[in-house]
């Protein structure tokens, strides 16, 4: 799935290449023989006990899937976005 892999300009530059990296690896790990077209990734802040985090919730809809990264960082990396892939 995604021989080709794209991305806008905001994306590019709006997205650390990590994420982007960690996007597309969750991508390639799901373990379902038919995998949708539209991924939705949403990046968040996260806080527990005094530690910002990035969470990564990924999600499609057909089949239904949603999974979940949280990994620390320093607050001022955090992204919050909704990214789609097509």
């Amino acid at each position: 799935m995604f021989q080709n892999r794209y991305m806008t300009k905001g994306v590019s530059s709006e997205i650390p290449f990590s994420l982007q990296n960690l996007m597309w690896i969750m991508i390639d790990s799901i373990k379902i023989d038919k995998k949708n077209y539209l991924q939705i990734f949403e990046l968040k802040k996260e806080i527990i006990d005094g530690t910002v985090f990035q969470k990564v919730i990924h999600r499609r809809e057909q089949p239904e899937y949603e999974m979940a990264v949280v990994i620390p960082v320093d607050g001022k990396d955090v992204v919050v976005k909704k990214v789609f892939v097509f």
